[in-house]
């Protein structure tokens, strides 16, 4: 299955990874696909609100250094060129309140696609850091 397939799936979102994804598990989610490993089966279902991921984030060092290193044991580098497919940490709006923040998203052509309570949609927008997912 190609990404824009993937993309146009069935997609809920949920904090925490049960029943849907929120936009960090949405990534891994699209990692698990390609690879067919979870790399973040530990995290799934041990948070449920918005406040709960902040905390789990916080206490890794931060978004950047949470991805670097469930990518880093799903064999994921980083990457100065990210492309279509590979997942990222992007700087937009968020949908749920409109304040910039720092969203997880999947390389799509030119723009970011990211899961929020509306959807999947694609964004452009910069990116703050990235990983090669391999396909």
């Amino acid at each position: 299955m190609i990404l824009r397939d993937w993309l146009e799936g069935a997609h809920r979102f949920r904090w925490g990874g049960q029943g849907g994804d929120d936009c960090l598990m949405f990534c891994a989610s699209w990692v698990a696909h390609v690879t067919g490993t979870d790399p973040v089966a530990e995290f799934r279902g041990t948070y449920s609100t918005a406040e709960e991921a902040t905390a789990l984030i916080t206490s890794h060092g931060g978004i950047i250094a949470l991805v670097d290193t469930v990518a880093a044991r799903a064999g994921i580098k980083r990457t100065s060129d990210p492309r279509n497919g590979d997942i990222g940490i992007i700087r937009a709006p968020s949908s749920l309140d409109g304040e910039m923040t720092e969203i997880g998203a999947i390389r799509f052509g030119p723009l970011w696609a990211c899961l929020g309570p509306a959807g999947v949609v694609g964004k452009p927008a910069e990116w703050i850091a990235a990983w090669e997912v391999p396909q």
